[in-house]
């Protein structure tokens, strides 16, 4: 058993339906947040914050989506 271990991060999994992915990014400190918007009504869902590029791409391949397909909003 190692001792200090990483724990392993859960990936959240994008919502079933007519959802988009957005990425919401901040312009005053450069915090970006990966959201699922619904394409009906507008809303806006949270679903993690990116920490690295890595995260975009790890998200991406748990939930086979395209990175090309992930709009900015600023």
């Amino acid at each position: 058993m190692k001792l200090f271990d990483k724990k392993k991060r859960e990936l959240p999994s994008f919502p079933e339906g007519d959802y988009e992915p957005v990425l919401r990014c901040s312009i005053c400190n450069g915090e970006q947040i990966l959201c699922a918007r619904d394409r009906v009504s507008g809303e806006l869902h949270e679903l993690m914050l990116v920490r690295s590029p890595g995260d975009i791409d790890e998200f991406c391949k748990a939930n086979s989506i395209l990175p090309e397909s992930i709009k900015k909003e600023y």
